[in-house]
């Protein structure tokens, strides 16, 4: 059996990092996991854990759709 990785604090992590941890929490929170995940995550089962990284990746392509829109909208304005 391999060594656990040791967890490194979010604020050591570069922004990027940061957010995906906050994202990570907040979606936890929504789906009443925050508690399992708060004791390292060992708790969670893996269709739990799977339910988290699920809803992150529907929110990450959600904004990523909205941002793009937006770019093609000021892109819109500027080209008229």
């Amino acid at each position: 059996m391999s060594p656990k990785k040791e967890k490194s604090s979010p604020n050591s992590q570069n922004p990027a990092a940061q957010a995906k941890e906050k994202l990570k929490w907040e979606t936890a929170r929504e789906l009443g996991l925050d508690d399992d995940l708060a004791g390292g995550g060992d708790e969670l089962t893996v269709r739990e854990a799977g339910k988290i990284g699920g809803n992150m990746v529907k929110k990450l392509v959600e904004k990523g759709e909205q941002e793009i829109a937006k770019a093609e909208e000021d892109f819109k304005e500027t080209s008229e």
